[in-house]
């Protein structure tokens, strides 16, 4: 652990002194630093995503190793998570459209609500999955729509 960058609860730290790790199988394990052993569990592994969850004496711990494969995929900008452009929105059932949240040319971000469409006597908010500005509101309220009909535009 003493070389590289590691994160421990999502604060940059850079060991000092050396501690060693005695492994007691592939889940548990010990550490002794300055003298002392701490007793230890990984709680959850998921290395493809570059990080671990680690307990130690019941506190736990987040561990992420940063390194030159993590520095260039900052740099390529592929570490942005990908966002879904809107193009339109369709009614995902028949209902009656109860109310109209946005207007022609709101910019939308994921998870702004756009409009309560009601069916089957339960009011189901309809929110964005993506970006966009609404170019065209295709609907009036309160009429009645069929599923798979346009509902919004988005430019």
């Amino acid at each position: 652990m003493s070389n590289g960058i590691w994160k421990i609860d999502g604060v940059e730290t850079k060991p000092k002194h050396k501690a060693a790790i005695t492994w007691e199988d592939t889940r548990f394990f010990s550490v002794t630093y300055q003298g002392k052993v701490y007793h230890g569990e990984v709680t959850e592994e998921q290395m493809e995503l570059g990080y671990i969850k680690v307990k130690i004496n019941h506190r736990e711990f987040l561990l992420q190793k940063e390194g030159s494969l993590n520095s260039l995929i900052k740099e390529l900008g592929l570490d942005k998570e990908k966002i879904k452009k809107l193009h339109q929105l369709k009614s995902p059932m028949p209902g009656r459209v109860i109310g109209i949240k946005v207007q022609i040319g709101d910019e939308i971000e994921v998870g702004d609500e756009l409009l309560t469409l009601e069916a089957m006597k339960m009011e189901n908010v309809l929110k964005s999955d993506g970006t966009g500005k609404v170019k065209s509101i295709d609907i009036a309220l309160q009429e009645v729509v069929d599923k798979g009909k346009v509902l919004i535009t988005f430019e």
